[in-house]
């Protein structure tokens, strides 16, 4: 075909003359561009990408009626003259440039969608507004493709999902799990997690109302004030109330870390509130902060307003009443806290008792459970040391989690530990901040290690750790890529959880790099349809595992989140293939 230039420098081509494309109605224009289908409908011509933005199907084998053109795949709706898509889970086509030139058609071979450079910002915002898979995956792919970062991304999804329902959902735990981990990701996996996590939010505000917008108090109070405030609108469950004085807060500009303080004191002035969410959803809204900027406090905080005024305590709980009051061992315990506090706090040496404190954490009396640890505050036990203790001994449950237990059972042992991340996590954050330790900071600490002690039941019989007795795991290969290849395959087995964990044991025992590992830990997850505790599991070892490192407490943590990934594997794996064909659709390749 003949070609020429314009002055905005894009290429045209020589399509025919206007008899001859009025006698085909349909011409596709191919080379080294994307396949064009240029119509001639009546005495317009117009020119279109001849691959439907559903799934690439060829359009010139669809129907053209009344300016509009319909591909006959899904019977999704395209105006010719806009491109405009009349069918949201379809997508716009792009569309080319047709000049007449005495009689002749020419068609520029650069196509543009209408919205320009927003395109797929308005896309992103249709699907998750509509909960559309294949278009949020879509979207993403094309605003990567323009160089935007994927922290611009989880910013965006992370205010549509503060503001999409009334309280924070699973959606952005998940959502922030993720992006924690897209820093380190390759740009494959990258992609999957920004799908998974964005789609999961989608997911989450499907059909419920927007949040209401609370206004701060002008001019607020002191810190001290609303500190006091919160703890008592939360006793009372007095919603709007606490709404507003954590916006307050806000408003007044206090630290992230004395915000965190705020909302850890009243969170735990219930026990193991919510069988632990309420203080993991509220330890990740912060982390969602520190991922998307403290500027939209406003917007992420109040979404744990509802967890706050809405949770059960165990003090509610038979289990925690009967045979042993722990609700009374824990408050007696942490009516010792304060003067354990000044007496650590006159002491000079470091205190090394985590190992020590985990294992006892997993005893049998919670009596001599709350005497070790009031010890280890004496002994000057830094807060988020504790924190670690509690962290690696709830990382023992799952990995001694007998399978002879009930499926369900796994969730049990699988909340203790991610509580336990959380109460870590946020300890670690107030000591960052230059917060000293609190009786009511470290009461956290102890709920969690009340709820070990309750969960032994998991552990008899325990399953074997790697290493123990005469299993050597000698009989698996030494390579790195036959054992990561070996945990993948056994994932895609039911009733996988031990040799799953064997492959983890014997990577790590060999010394391989734990980098790998926790790459091949990451894809078995994005692979699967995996449900909001999978991605809690995987976050929350794999930063464990950075506290510790390569050492047998690190290796075990892995180890643990193996097995309970295993648990729950495979699945459909359905929203893979949805980002499988958003892909090969970005690549412009074939699918039907």
């Amino acid at each position: 075909m003949n070609r020429a230039e314009t002055k905005e420098g894009d290429r045209f081509v020589r399509v025919g003359t206007l008899e001859e494309l009025a006698a085909r109605r349909m011409t596709v224009v191919s080379g080294g561009h994307p396949p064009i289908l240029v119509i001639a409908d009546g005495a317009r011509c117009y020119a279109v990408d001849n691959r439907c933005p559903h799934l690439g199907f060829p359009l010139q084998r669809g129907t053209l009626e009344d300016g509009i053109l319909t591909c006959h795949w899904h019977h999704a709706r395209f105006d010719v003259a806009s491109g405009g898509g009349f069918d949201l889970w379809a997508d716009d086509l792009p569309t080319a440039a047709v000049e007449v030139r005495d009689d002749e058609v020419w068609v520029s071979t650069t196509l543009r969608y209408a919205d320009g450079q927003t395109h797929w910002r308005n896309r992103l915002r249709d699907g998750m507004a509509h909960d559309l898979g294949l278009v949020i995956a879509k979207a993403i792919l094309g605003l990567r493709a323009q160089g935007v970062p994927p922290l611009d991304l989880i910013r965006e999804a992370a205010l549509f999902g503060a503001r999409g329902r009334e309280d924070w959902g699973a959606g952005l735990t998940v959502l922030t799990a993720l992006g924690n981990l897209v820093p380190v990701l390759p740009e494959e996996s990258s992609y999957l997690a920004l799908y998974k996590g964005i789609a999961k939010v989608a997911k989450d505000c499907a059909g419920q109302p927007a949040r209401r917008t609370g206004q701060p108090l002008d001019p607020p109070p002191s810190a001290e004030t609303l500190a006091r405030w919160l703890r008592h609108w939360t006793a009372v469950r007095h919603r709007d109330a606490i709404e507003r004085t954590v916006l307050a807060g806000i408003s007044a500009r206090l630290a992230p870390a004395t915000l965190a303080e705020m909302l850890l004191a009243a969170a735990t002035d219930r026990v193991f509130a919510d069988g632990g969410h309420t203080l993991d959803f509220i330890n990740k809204a912060f982390e969602l902060l520190d991922l998307i900027g403290w500027a939209h406090a406003d917007a992420v905080l109040p979404t744990t307003v509802e967890h706050l005024a809405s949770a059960r305590g165990a003090e509610e709980s038979t289990a925690w009443r009967h045979p042993i009051d722990l609700i009374a061992l824990s408050a007696d315990a942490a009516a010792e806290f304060p003067s354990a506090i000044a007496i650590g706090g006159r002491s000079a040496r470091r205190w090394g008792g985590t190992i020590a404190l985990a294992e006892a954490f997993l005893g049998d009396s919670p009596s001599a459970i709350a005497q070790a640890m009031i010890k280890a505050i004496a002994e000057n036990a830094a807060p988020p040391d504790l924190g670690r203790a509690l962290a690696y001994a709830a990382a023992l449950r799952v990995a001694r989690f007998g399978t002879s237990n009930e499926h369900s059972d796994w969730e049990a042992a699988h909340h203790a530990f991610t509580y336990a991340h959380a109460t870590h996590r946020m300890l670690a954050r107030l000591a960052a901040g230059g917060h000293p330790p609190t009786a009511e900071s470290l009461r956290a600490v102890l709920h969690g290690a009340m709820h070990v002690y309750l969960l032994r039941f998991l552990n008899v019989p325990p399953a074997r750790l790697p290493g123990e007795g005469d299993d050597r795991l000698d009989d698996l290969p030494a390579e790195t890529e036959a054992l990561e290849r070996g945990f993948l395959d056994a994932l895609d087995r039911h009733g996988g959880v031990e040799m799953a964990g064997r492959y983890v044991a014997r990577h790590l025992t060999l010394g391989h790099d734990a980098g790998a590992l926790i790459a091949t830990l990451i894809q078995a997850v994005l692979r699967e349809d995996a449900g909001f505790h999978s991605y809690q599991m995987l976050e929350a070892s794999i930063a464990q595992f950075r506290e510790w490192g390569p050492t047998p407490e690190g290796q075990r943590i892995l180890y643990a989140a193996a097995r309970y990934l295993a648990a729950h594997s495979p699945t459909e794996r359905a929203d893979l293939q949805t980002a499988v064909v958003a892909r090969k659709l970005a690549r412009d390749e074939k699918l039907y």
